[in-house]
């Protein structure tokens, strides 16, 4: 399918519950404050863009090319990242709400998460080598047969994550979050 090509485009204020983003591919573009609550961006490209102060909680993405995407201070609650286009799936997030995300089986490796809440955001099976969790809320994230090779949760906070049902190969944490890795041996550190 050819899409129509919208490249240096910025976008400010729309709402695209009412009237839906046009389907297409767009290069190098930035979405500010708009809101895509509840919306299908179904089988759109989106390649270098920016979203700032945008909503896109409960969209609908199945077959969303994201390519080297920013998302910052936004809301994405229950965004189902695991029904994209996983072919060259890049994307970084600063201070965004991702609570009920589900990244299920994708390859993200090199993901930074700059200050978000991943509230009981699904890891499972997810890639994440060398991702970097910076000052983000991990409670209840749920990590099972994840690669967590070199990711860097240092100053990442309230996670659990099972070291036997992971790869934690050269992963970085602090002392204080090492009760993370051990709640499930039902163990007391004083």
């Amino acid at each position: 399918m050819n899409l129509p090509f919208i490249n240096d485009i910025t976008y400010k204020n729309k709402d695209y519950t009412t009237t839906e983003l046009a389907k297409a591919e767009y290069d190098n573009c930035t979405f500010i404050n708009c809101i895509f609550t509840n919306s299908y961006l179904t089988n759109n490209s989106f390649l270098e863009c920016e979203f700032i102060d945008c909503n896109l909680s409960n969209v609908k993405v199945k077959g969303v090319t994201f390519k080297d995407i920013n998302f910052i201070n936004c809301k994405m609650i229950g965004f189902p990242f695991n029904e994209c286009n996983s072919f060259l799936l890049e994307l970084n997030f600063k201070d965004c709400n991702l609570s009920l995300s589900s990244f299920y089986l994708l390859d993200i490796k090199n993901t930074f998460f700059n200050t978000c809440n991943l509230e009981s955001v699904d890891f499972t099976e997810t890639n994440l080598t060398n991702a970097k969790f910076s000052s983000c809320n991990l409670l209840e994230a749920i990590f099972d047969n994840s690669n967590l090779e070199k990711a860097d949760f240092t100053t990442a906070k309230n996670y659990t994550i099972h070291p036997e049902k992971n790869k934690i190969k050269a992963a970085k944490f602090s002392k204080n979050g090492l009760l993370g890795l051990l709640s499930m041996y039902r163990i007391k550190v004083e």
